[in-house]
């Protein structure tokens, strides 16, 4: 045990949300009073696990920046960091987060005499995995990697130019009570508990895998040597030992008395490497440090923690709160990291004057997806709605941090927040949603059935509607006429509603023109693409915004999209025109040689050649119109929507505060 009386006070604990964060706020806590834990996201799950109150919220860099001048400390432990999951991919965040957060610190930590300890990360090193000295060369294989080096880089510079004292902890494989449920290690309790393994990766893949406590130890012995020796380093956390997956297996099946064999090779992802550990001298050298707990007791340690009745909770899904009286925001949260499934669904509703329906709508999904046993994200975008729909987001994303709003500057239209919504998401796969409950949540259960037999799109298909009947007959014609005018095949009666895969997401997300028809793009792409049958029920709440005006409109869009019918279709009746136009001019002069006293004066078919020809060059130059207007809105390159603000945990964040509007190019 250190002895924390020697960290200068008072202490500022950033990221005290996070696992390790928590785990380092409650060991000062326990024996310091002059200790602030900041978190920059809600809800804080793990510090409410741990029993710890008072956690002070700073979503931003300014608002990190006015608590460490209220509480002017001596010691600063920053642990904040975005992107170490797969689901976290927002890349200004990360460069926020990781990078310029630590700039801002170090700047103001330099002037007012305050030590840093900031956590690093061994993916810092990236393909130089294998036992890097510290020194070693950064050859970072992502961008969570570059923009950590970055932050250990500019650390070091910072305590050469100027009276800096800092130290950045680059940490391996950690592992404890409280790490995130879909991690590898509460993972292979759940299976445990059943008896079984987890999917591991290759057999020989090696990682550097480190208790919780021993890390907090090495965090704690940086605190009081900051100021030493150790300023100015970048210090590997590890073991030192590469624990193959065979190994892990090994122990796993030890501690839990597993009789079946593992199975290897079914986890691999892209940024894995075969193998990653790390060497542990320079920090025994300058922290007087080295792990204590062998992969064997860490295991142990944290399942007997798991398995003791009050935390639970925190391993598996579904269950009840215990007497710590965790808020619902939590539990939510908790269930959606502890779910069994790896996949994660990704929902996308389109709002405009949806308010009344924004709750209903969310009960319905969330309960869809409990039933499904899927991890889930569900992102509302308001298109600059008039009603209370903000109001009404901003309440609702307070009790579950899976819901986000993302509010456009103005209304763009339904297939530009679809767009926003998709480019925002994070999920294995998007579902596409009207706000308005006319695409029922329910019918996603079918949706994900038809995907598990290898379909990348599963759209609704509306085999009726509640609707009037001549709206229900002019909806089937334009999809007729739609379908038939494409070159390529398009579902005829199905919307936006559907299913897709990351895969289709991405290759439609990344198409350049500026008017999506999302529809038509989708059925563009090809893949399996099958329907599942519904009727489509009329708006629970409010009156339909759509008219005659904006369906024509639509129709419009839809087919100018796909096809080059009606300009090939003009060509041809211009051929034909002609064609009539010389065979009548023939006949009038034949009549006039052959039978003058009979024949026609001329007037009238002169009058009628002249409106028709009049009617077929407006109709041609309306038609070739809305073709060059296209073409115009194309060369503009304005973007397809303009983001004013972000909210989640309750917090509405205004995208402007991240270096400019988030724009949709």
């Amino acid at each position: 045990m250190r002895d924390l009386t020697q960290i200068e006070g008072p202490i500022v604990v950033i990221g005290v949300g996070g696992f390790i964060g928590a785990h380092l706020l409650s060991r000062l806590k326990n024996e310091r009073t002059d200790v602030t834990g900041l978190t920059t996201s809600l809800p804080a799950w793990r510090t409410e696990a741990l029993g710890i109150e008072g956690v002070v919220v700073s979503t931003s860099r300014r608002e990190v920046l006015e608590v460490l001048k209220d509480i002017r400390p001596r010691t600063i432990f920053n642990l904040a960091a975005h992107g170490a999951y797969h689901f976290q991919v927002d890349m200004e965040k990360m460069w926020d987060v990781n990078f310029r957060l630590v700039h801002d610190i170090a700047e103001w930590a330099a002037q007012e005499d305050c030590a840093v300890v900031q956590a690093g990360s061994s993916s810092e090193y990236g393909w130089n995995s294998h036992a890097p000295s510290s020194g070693s060369e950064l050859q970072p294989n992502s961008l969570y990697a570059v923009t950590k080096g970055s932050a250990s880089q500019w650390l070091e510079h910072m305590c050469k130019s100027s009276s800096l004292n800092a130290v950045t902890l680059r940490l391996y494989s950690v592992y404890g009570p409280l790490e995130d449920p879909s991690r590898l290690f509460p993972t292979i309790i759940r299976a445990a508990e059943d008896g079984n393994f987890p999917p591991f990766a290759n057999a020989a893949t090696t990682r550097d895998f480190i208790y919780i406590d021993d890390v907090i130890d090495a965090f704690l012995s940086a605190g009081v040597r900051v100021r030493g020796d150790a300023s100015g380093h970048s210090i590997s956390i590890c073991s030192g030992k590469p624990t193959t997956m065979v190994e892990l297996s090994e122990v796993v099946a030890q501690n839990f008395g597993i009789q079946e064999s593992p199975v290897f090779g079914s986890m691999t992802r892209k940024w894995d490497l075969a193998e990653w550990f790390g060497d542990p001298e320079q920090a025994s050298e300058l922290l007087d440090w080295r792990a204590k707990t062998s992969l064997a007791q860490g295991l142990s340690a944290t399942a007997d923690w798991y398995q003791s009745g009050s935390n639970a909770q925190y391993l598996a899904t579904g269950l009840s709160t215990d007497s710590r009286q965790i808020s619902e925001s939590s539990e939510l949260h908790l269930q959606n990291l502890d779910s069994k499934e790896s996949v994660k669904i990704s929902g996308i509703v389109a709002c405009y004057k949806d308010g009344q329906a924004i709750w209903p709508l969310y009960e319905r999904f969330k309960k869809t997806m409990t039933d499904l046993g899927l991890n889930f994200e569900l992102i509302f975008v308001n298109d600059a709605s008039p009603d209370d729909s903000l109001t009404v987001l901003e309440g609702l994303t307070s009790t579950d941090s899976r819901v986000i709003a993302v509010t456009h500057s103005r209304n763009f239209g339904s297939q530009a927040a679809f767009l926003s919504g998709m480019r925002k998401s994070t999920g294995d796969y998007v579902v596409l949603m009207d706000g308005d409950l006319q695409d029922p949540p329910e019918l996603i259960a079918e949706m994900w059935e038809k995907s598990k037999e290898g379909y990348d799109v599963v759209f609704g298909h509306r085999v009726d509607r509640e609707a009037p009947w001549i709206m229900r007959h002019a909806y089937k014609a334009f999809y007729r006429v739609f379908d038939t005018l494409s070159p390529f095949k398009i579902p005829r009666n199905a919307g936006d509603f559907s299913l897709m895969s990351r895969h289709v997401v991405e290759v439609i997300t990344e198409m350049p023109e500026r008017d999506l028809f999302i529809r038509a793009e989708r059925a563009y792409v090809g893949f399996r693409q099958t329907g599942v049958d519904y009727v489509r029920p009329e708006r629970m709440f409010g009156k339909s915004t759509n008219s005659l005006g904006r369906n024509l409109g639509w129709a419009t869009r839809g087919v100018l999209a796909v096809s080059r019918a009606p300009l090939t279709g003009l060509s041809v009746f211009s051929l034909i025109l002609v064609g009539l136009v010389g065979a009548a001019i023939v006949l009038q002069l034949g009549a006039k040689i052959l039978f003058p006293d009979i024949a026609p004066e001329g007037l009238t078919s002169l009058s009628v050649l002249i409106l028709g020809m009049g009617a077929l060059n407006l109709l041609a130059i309306s038609i070739v119109g809305e073709y060059v207007g296209r073409i115009l809105e194309e060369t503009k390159r304005r973007p397809r929507y303009v983001t004013n603000s972000i909210t989640q945990d309750g917090i509405t964040r205004n995208a402007r505060e991240r270096n400019g509007e988030e724009r949709g190019y």
